[in-house]
């Protein structure tokens, strides 16, 4: 199974960023038919680490290191910025991370050491917070892939305590889904 640890922005956060994205090119590409590969809201997200595929058998070992990673005193955050990873077709439109940045760091840490424990696989790049909003590739003009990005470098969301982490499975085709495994709340 593909999996991946991960925390969720509150309802609030994903109010306020919603209305802000509305008026992006990237947003609104699909009112000329094109797809710039928008991320539904329900898997908007900020990756803590990232396993791959594991297989089956190891599962419960993740959810083990997850509960362990759990322990810290939970940062507070909120969606703030903007960028694009890549280019040309691999170009990804995203919004950043501000607040308690160092905290989320401990927290990134906290579950990658955990998962290494356990000796199970991660994806061990420099962490990068951020949240996934679009992955327009080449389908729309660059200029207007850095107007967006010009736009939300203003962006500054609500703050929100990250109260949970959780175990992600994910669902990869043509409508990729996200399946919960586990979730453990942070505790002081």
């Amino acid at each position: 199974m593909r999996l991946f640890v991960a925390a969720y922005p509150p309802a609030e956060a994903c109010d306020d960023l919603a209305a802000r994205l509305a008026g992006l090119h990237v947003m609104r590409a699909g009112e000329r038919g094109v797809n710039t590969r928008p991320a539904r809201r329900e898997t908007w997200h900020v990756t803590l680490a990232f396993l791959g595929d594991v297989p089956d058998e190891k599962a419960p070992r993740a959810v083990t290191a997850l509960e362990r990673a759990a322990a810290g005193p939970p940062p507070t955050l909120r969606l703030a910025g903007g960028g694009r990873f890549g280019r040309g077709r691999f170009t990804i439109l995203w919004v950043g991370v501000d607040g308690d940045r160092d905290g989320l760091v401990r927290l990134s840490r906290s579950v990658r050491r955990e998962l290494k424990r356990e000796r199970l696989p991660f994806d061990d790049r420099p962490f990068k917070p951020h949240l996934t909003i679009a992955r327009p590739g080449d389908r729309i003009d660059r200029a207007e892939v850095e107007a967006d990005r010009a736009d939300l470098a203003a962006y500054a969301g609500p703050e929100w305590p990250v109260s949970t982490v959780e175990l992600i499975r994910s669902h990869l085709g043509p409508n990729p889904w996200y399946e919960r495994v586990a979730g453990y709340s942070l505790v002081n």
